[in-house]
């Protein structure tokens, strides 16, 4: 990457309400020496130019992108039970990329790489149209006070750019621990007839026995809150 494009630097882009705020984390010394060795193998500069992922991955293999993968132990998983399958990974703050990276290195994780920027950018510039085969956003911040609702990720224009991301019979994986946010989730992706709801009443499914807990989802579930999991198929012809 060139020297100015690092996971701290953000260039500009068009958007006016962000779904994210970058907390100043500290790095752990194992999380900045993780960031320094393998960022120039794993991570993915920001550019405005669409990604070959086939070259990226020097093969051709179903893709799935997680958005705000926290400390990366869900999306480490993954890669680990799936081989077969390519993971790119985005989150804003760069102690979960720090550890991301070190779990890569850890596994000798292949098939994972990992952008530190806007994922609304990210699928806009790089991720060429129907170049997803899922995309997983789990847990992701619910913006519970109502004058922040607008800076929740799930949005009908997020949703309208994730439909040209996803290749027809992909799938989109929702999860959130705030109830108002997964009532918003289902109105909004229903919505959209790019969309059809995988669950058979049209709502929510039980909780995907195959995700290991997030740190998210972990908190959550100590403070009482109802998980609800939601997922879409991008369907043909829309």
């Amino acid at each position: 990457m060139a020297a100015e494009d690092t996971p701290q630097t953000r260039p500009a882009g068009h958007r006016t309400i962000r779904s994210f705020v970058v907390r100043t984390g500290r790095m752990t010394a194992g999380q900045q020496k993780a960031m320094d060795e393998h960022w120039p193998r794993f991570g993915l500069g920001f550019d405005t130019q669409a990604l070959d992922l086939d070259a990226l991955f020097n093969r051709a293999a179903p893709r799935v992108l997680e958005i705000g993968f926290g400390n990366g132990e869900h999306l480490a998983q993954l890669a680990q039970a799936h081989p077969d399958r390519d993971y790119i990974g985005i989150e804003v703050h760069p102690p979960g990329v720090g550890h991301l990276l070190h779990l890569i290195a850890l596994h000798q994780l292949s098939n994972v790489r990992v952008s530190c920027h806007d994922a609304v950018e990210v699928l806009r510039e790089q991720i060429a149209p129907a170049g997803l085969d899922e995309v997983l956003v789990l847990f992701p911040d619910p913006w519970h006070k109502a004058r922040h609702n607008k800076r929740r990720l799930i949005q009908p224009a997020f949703v309208d750019l994730l439909a040209t991301r996803i290749k027809p019979g992909g799938v989109l994986r929702l999860a959130t621990d705030w109830v108002p946010y997964a009532e918003q989730m289902l109105e909004c992706v229903s919505a959209n007839p790019a969309f059809t709801n995988l669950a058979a009443d049209g709502a929510y499914l039980p909780r995907d026995a195959a995700r290991a807990p997030t740190r998210f989802e972990r908190r959550g579930e100590r403070l009482g809150h109802e998980v609800r999991d939601l997922a879409f198929c991008r369907v043909a012809g829309e």
